[in-house]
């Protein structure tokens, strides 16, 4: 007696499972190597081979025990000038996506204003601060005015490059469809600027934390910023540095997070880009 040799039916295929973003080894491991390196070459540069005084540049080591030991002061600081980066980053965020917008809309509007935005941006930012204070009073209105003066005009800049750098394929398939202008916009050009719009988010993220720290220096707010300027001018450089470091720290943390907001708001672009 023989077995049916009939083919058996394949199974269906199996759902694609939405994978989560892997931590790989080399993100954490590389980053910690090159922040290695660098406390390397501070500490020869300060300790190792005395090239800069300490009075200018506190050596890793003195820099650190300031900070262990000015937590309760450093800590609130960081909170505040977080707070103020990440409230100006998204105000400037906001207007300078709609300032964009509204240059890619009308090539008379990009003529009649971008020069004006050109100038403002040309302009130090911080000849504006004892202006500020003026203009605005203390408190948070000349940090978050000092943080939107420096973020928005990468933002706005990129936002108007994307919206009018649309693929001619995607552009031609809209018109083919008899889309609207407002069905374009939102199904085609604004979708196809969003990687060029976080390229300036990006640029603007470490931009937010200069603009928040230099706001601080004309401002009542106990924040880092404030706080640099306070321990600089007692003479302690050490803990000055510390406030320091721990700006850069919190600007890179804050630019990590929107790196990964990127990739989760933005997952086709990996696809359809070439890898390095």
């Amino acid at each position: 007696m023989t077995q049916s040799t009939e083919a058996r039916p394949e199974a269906p295929p199996r759902p694609a499972v939405r994978r989560g973003i892997a931590v790989r080894p080399a993100a954490v491991g590389l980053p910690a190597l090159g922040l290695v390196i660098a406390v390397a070459a501070w500490w020869l540069v300060t300790s190792g081979l005395n090239l800069v005084h300490p009075a200018a540049l506190p050596p890793p080591q003195a820099v650190g025990k300031s900070l262990t030991s000015t937590t309760e002061v450093l800590l609130p600081a960081l909170g505040i000038t977080t707070w103020m980066t990440l409230f100006g980053f998204l105000l400037s965020s906001v207007a300078g996506v709609l300032i964009g917008m509204a240059l890619a809309a009308s090539s008379r509007v990009e003529r009649m204003f971008a020069p004006l935005l050109v100038a403002v941006n040309a302009v130090p930012k911080i000849a504006f601060g004892p202006l500020l204070v003026v203009a605005v009073g203390w408190g948070q209105k000349p940090i978050l005015t000092m943080v939107f003066l420096l973020c928005f005009f990468p933002i706005v800049l990129s936002t108007a490059t994307g919206l009018t750098t649309t693929p001619a394929d995607l552009a031609e398939l809209g018109r083919s469809l008899n889309a609207s202008w407002w069905q374009s916009f939102r199904k085609v050009r604004f979708p196809a600027a969003l990687p060029q719009i976080f390229v300036g988010l990006k640029v603007a993220m470490p931009l937010a934390a200069i603009g928040a720290v230099i706001g601080e220096f004309y401002s009542d707010r106990p924040g880092l910023g404030y706080q640099i300027l306070q321990y600089n001018g007692v003479g302690d450089t050490a803990t000055a540095w510390a406030a320091i470091v721990l700006v850069a720290l919190m600007s890179i943390v804050l630019y990590a997070a929107l790196s990964v907001v990127e990739r989760l708001a933005l997952p086709w672009v990996k696809a359809t880009t070439s890898a390095r």
